[in-house]
């Protein structure tokens, strides 16, 4: 890395994406940019937030701000934590460890993914003290779900994501053209003492039939609190709570699954307003700013995770790239916080949003 390089000149998390671009192969930033069919979904996520306006309040005393917050009663040092993305070593030859290292840095919360390129046990010894849950592609052999479950519990994860929106793979046009998955592999499908990674092709499969009447087996082999991840509508949303866990996630899988459906911000509303307070709700896709946290967090969201905008700084610096990213969007996100009159994250409410005609 030249002195003259990123250093000087990475001041938003866009920038991250640019150089990210320029310095990554060319399947491997299609693999990390790529949508479903017209991508239609993973731009309106970020375009959405943008037909979000702001109502500040002023004359308050700003000296103070405090970002922190919790999620299932874990403090963290603001509401950005690190969404569940695959196979980091594409980008940075850590990998998984340099993102864990830096989420335990910033004091947030990292979701390990079921796809990580690094086994369970390496990130937990790069990060022993950061706040991690496990995010759970369901496998058709219920053995392998509930070995990898007790796993991930010894290890010290503190939740179980289960990623619902994946019965099948959605159409990434530039994963099929890039033949990308030919190449990739996978580390915690199978027992650490086995040295071979197997090809993520044969390991990765996903279970198409599971139900909402699976999720009582879950709860009976773990005590981690359960979060759902993908639910986009009031009426899975009922169910969630109906069910008994414990948050959701609002999630389009970064436009990656279903195109077209709704942005992640647009469809937080009527899922915030169907589970009436009893459960938390936090939201990824689209956050590239301070303002998107402040107003997700307006709209009901109790934390915001990011994607793409984590293997844009492990692309640029490791796991300096990663802090400077969770830092930048920090800093961003007291300054919104500040400008709207809000001291603690407490503050902020509804009244500091309203959607925008444009």
């Amino acid at each position: 890395m030249s002195e003259s390089g990123p250093e000087m000149s990475l001041v938003c998390l866009t920038d991250f994406q640019a150089y990210a671009r320029e310095h990554l192969s060319k399947s491997t930033r299609d693999f990390i940019e790529g949508g479903a069919d017209d991508s239609v979904t993973r731009d309106d996520n970020t375009a959405a937030f943008k037909r979000i306006r702001l109502r500040p309040r002023y004359l308050r005393d700003v000296s103070e701000v405090d970002t922190r917050t919790t999620i299932q009663g874990e403090e963290i040092s603001a509401p950005i934590g690190i969404a569940p993305t695959g196979f980091h070593c594409l980008v940075w030859p850590d990998g998984e460890m340099s993102t864990a290292r830096a989420a335990q840095a910033a004091g947030i919360c990292y979701i390990t993914s079921t796809l990580a390129s690094c086994s369970l046990e390496d990130i937990v010894t790069a990060a022993p003290e950061g706040l991690r849950w496990f995010q759970l592609y369901v496998h058709p052999d219920r053995q392998l779900n509930k070995q990898l479950i007790h796993r991930v519990e010894s290890l010290g994860f503190k939740a179980l994501v289960i990623t619902l929106d994946t019965p099948v793979c959605g159409n990434r046009r530039y994963d099929i053209q890039n033949q990308l998955r030919r190449n990739l592999t996978l580390k915690d499908l199978q027992s650490p003492k086995k040295g071979n990674s197997l090809p993520y092709f044969q390991m990765a499969s996903i279970s198409t039939s599971l139900c909402w009447k699976d999720l009582s087996w879950f709860q009976s082999i773990t005590r981690l609190p359960i979060i759902l991840k993908g639910i986009l509508t009031r009426e899975d949303a009922e169910l969630a709570v109906k069910h008994n866990v414990q948050g959701i996630i609002v999630s389009n899988h970064g436009g990656r699954q279903l195109d077209e459906v709704l942005a992640s911000i647009d469809a937080l509303t009527e899922v915030v307003a169907a589970v009436k307070g009893k459960i938390e709700v936090y939201l990824d896709g689209g956050v590239r700013t301070g303002n998107d946290v402040l107003k997700a967090l307006a709209l009901g969201a109790k934390c915001v995770f990011l994607g793409r905008p984590i293997l844009w700084g492990l692309a640029c610096k490791g796991e300096h790239g990663v802090k400077e990213v969770l830092n930048i969007l920090t800093n961003e996100f007291r300054t919104s916080m500040a400008l709207t009159g809000c001291r603690s994250v407490a503050e902020i409410n509804r009244h500091l949003i309203q959607f925008s005609r444009l």
